[in-house]
């Protein structure tokens, strides 16, 4: 039951920041002892792997129209990336305890995934670019946060998760909802001007 908490919230977080979930639960088997976090996530080449394209993100995640193009190719990534460590988080577990973590890891991973996409593509709408630097640093801090405590507290990690990811997806929603009543009333305006 662990192992699902911890793939809730991992998974969550990878939708965000695949890598630096990578990376987090990487260091935190290299550094503790932590027998929920497989060992191969702890091997050299899979922290410097992770370490190289979480700086990559970090960079791109900043720049206007970079972090939207970078999230149009992360849709597939993260969550695969999620559902690996779902499937690696329960370890020797039976094949149906695999398949069901890989799939909740993957699955929140998307959800939160669309929902970074869609608030982001919100965000490339302001003319100034400090609110994409602004929103990428506090999604890596969150990401940080929910996965170092779903380290220590799994279920209590998970519940938050839970409520970040309907948080997000019902203000994404409510953007959502709010944009096409501004595009209907462009175009109104547009289709009421003498010719």
């Amino acid at each position: 039951m662990d192992s699902l908490a911890l793939t809730f919230s991992s998974g969550w977080a990878s939708g965000v920041n695949a890598y630096l979930v990578v990376l987090v639960l990487g260091i935190a088997d290299r550094i503790g002892d932590f027998t929920q976090i497989p060992d191969a996530l702890g091997t050299w080449p899979v922290l410097l792997v992770a370490a190289a394209l979480y700086a990559t993100e970090f960079v791109a995640d900043k720049i206007p129209y970079v972090d939207s193009t970078w999230d149009a190719i992360s849709t597939a990534i993260r969550p695969t990336v999620a559902a690996v460590v779902g499937v690696l988080l329960a370890g020797d577990a039976s094949s149906l305890d695999q398949a069901v973590n890989g799939v909740v890891g993957g699955g929140t991973a998307l959800l939160s995934h669309l929902t970074k996409a869609g608030s982001r593509l919100a965000i490339n709408a302001s003319p100034e670019p400090f609110s994409n630097i602004i929103a990428s640093l506090t999604e890596d801090t969150a990401v940080l946060a929910v996965v170092a405590f779903a380290i220590h507290h799994p279920h209590a990690a998970a519940a938050v998760a839970a409520v970040l990811l309907v948080g997000g997806l019902v203000v994404l929603y409510l953007l959502a909802k709010v944009v096409r009543r501004g595009w209907r009333r462009w175009k109104g305006k547009d289709r009421a001007v003498p010719a």
